[in-house]
């Protein structure tokens, strides 16, 4: 056998030597990296990844209340109001003439007799019958009739007897045409016709205020013991209402006689 193969030799040795030294060195210089590596390493892991804990959602924040909407009412209070007189009622008065009718924008306003005048009741207007008399209204052409509760004063055009409500009109057939030649009975009344009562006069309508306010001035100088006001109607005219003393009739119908104007015209008045 050949003598090297039993032993080693110095070389060998000195090679196996620096081999331990650099595997040692290359063993350190890997720990000296991860240990300065790993920190960077854990931040990056930290940085790069969700945290996979469970997230709750929050509780929704609640609802904001929407502001309340004021809806109107398809009711209209006194439009389905009963109107009751015995079947065999004599109308205590009768006349006959011109109606019309009147809605917006006196629609809502109260009225003479103090309730609110609405347009969708079976009402109507009349210059002297007591407030809160029935009569009968009847188209002459037509035939069609109706009963409506006296609840306001007017009408202040010469020539017509009674205003209707809308709902009166389109019962009575005036709503289309604008006016009527109609009947009208009186079937009750809460006090006399003939007697009585509280009486003004009414005069108008003026354009402009001026002119009611001229006209008011003369007359409080020529009757001192009346009470003259001038006011505006819901449609921008003008009017003037004298009320005589202890609101008699005769001086009423006196004063009615002895007013001329050269605008507008001259209305007797029941105010109850």
């Amino acid at each position: 056998m050949n003598g090297r193969a039993s032993g080693s030799s110095p070389d060998i040795e000195r090679l196996s030597d620096n081999a331990k030294r650099s595997v040692s060195i290359g063993v350190l210089a890997r720990l000296l990296c991860i240990s300065l590596l790993l920190p960077l390493i854990i931040v990056i892991d930290g940085c790069g990844h969700k945290s996979t804990q469970a997230q709750i959602p929050s509780a929704p924040p609640p609802p904001q209340e929407k502001p309340a909407v004021n809806v109107p009412s398809t009711e209209t209070p006194g439009a389905d109001e009963n109107i009751d007189v015995p079947a065999d009622a004599k109308p205590i008065f009768e006349e006959t003439g011109i109606a019309s009718w009147y809605g917006a924008p006196y629609h809502n306003r109260r009225g003479s007799n103090g309730e609110v005048y609405n347009m969708h009741a079976m009402t109507a207007a009349h210059l002297t019958l007591p407030l809160g008399s029935i009569v009968r209204i009847t188209n002459v052409r037509t035939g069609h009739s109706a009963l409506v509760r006296v609840t306001d004063r007017g009408p202040f055009v010469v020539g017509r007897i009674v205003d209707l409500s809308l709902a009166a009109a389109k019962a009575l057939d005036v709503y289309l045409p604008g006016t009527a030649k109609v009947r009208l009975e009186v079937l009750r009344s809460p006090a006399p016709l003939d007697a009585g009562g509280r009486w003004a006069v009414q005069i108008g309508s003026f354009t402009g205020q001026k002119a009611a306010a001229d006209l008011a001035e003369h007359l409080q100088r020529r009757y001192q013991t009346a009470k003259v006001v001038k006011f505006a109607s819901p449609i921008g005219d003008w009017w003037v209402r004298v009320r005589v003393l202890d609101d008699d009739r005769e001086r009423a119908i006196a004063l009615t006689r002895e007013t001329e104007t050269d605008e507008g015209a001259v209305f007797l008045v029941r105010l109850d």
